[in-house]
């Protein structure tokens, strides 16, 4: 957040939408980081009273609005990038490029702690993913600053800007696309329901077997429930 606030008024002096949009990200960051904490102690709860499966699913749900919040900063940031490159403004690249370096510094140490942690967590890899693109944004601008000062092609801003937005946009549907597979209560990736139901109705004794329902509570947590009828007098 501290970096945040300097990149905010480093990108204002070097109108630069690539450290801006940087910045932009960085709030999305600590937000997610924020988030996360939060999903992970509502998740360490034990179930009780109507939350009979606990409240695990609220890492699934933070990891849907970091998703969506990537998404959303990803149109912002790529609609303004597309005016600049149109009509590039004057941009100090020596002062972007030693910024951009500096933000790639912060954010690699920020995903690099976040990459220690256990990402089977939906939530843990979506404050990971946050980063990183972070850090890839930071990058990117630093690569802008670096392109004006050797050649003067102001455009290169707007271009790093944009590929940044391509990258959120990147990673923020495969958040909301995984996190949405276990809202919707689909069957986890790489368990088959129908081979499963017939599994269970080769098993000795067993009639038949109808209502199959295979879905996620949470990331790593599968849940089955089944109507199994058996043979009398079994």
């Amino acid at each position: 957040v501290g970096f945040m606030a300097f990149e905010v008024a480093a990108g204002l002096i070097a109108n630069s939408l690539a450290l801006l949009s940087d910045a932009a990200h960085m709030l999305t960051d600590a937000g997610a980081i924020g988030l996360a904490l939060i999903a992970l102690r509502l998740a360490r709860r034990p179930p009780k009273g109507a939350f009979t499966f606990g409240l695990g699913r609220s890492e699934i749900v933070s990891a849907q609005i970091n998703g969506v919040l990537l998404l959303v900063l990803a149109g912002v940031i790529g609609f303004a990038a597309i005016g600049r490159i149109i009509s590039p403004p004057d941009v100090d690249g020596a002062f972007v490029l030693y910024t951009g370096l500096l933000g790639a510094v912060v954010n690699g140490a920020a995903a690099w702690a976040l990459g220690r942690a256990n990402r089977e967590s939906l939530n843990v890899q979506g404050a990971f993913v946050h980063n990183l693109f972070d850090m890839l944004s930071s990058v990117a601008a630093a690569g802008a600053g670096l392109v004006i000062v050797l050649s003067g092609w102001g455009q290169a801003d707007g271009v790093a800007a944009l590929a940044v937005s391509v990258l959120m946009l990147y990673g923020g549907w495969g958040l909301v696309r995984d996190s949405g597979r276990i809202l919707l209560e689909a069957a986890p990736k790489g368990l088959d329901p129908a081979a499963i139901g017939q599994a269970m109705a080769a098993s000795p004794g067993v009639v038949e077997v109808h209502d199959l329902h295979v879905w996620e509570v949470t990331s790593g947590f599968a849940a089955l429930a089944a109507h199994v009828l058996v043979a009398p007098g079994d």
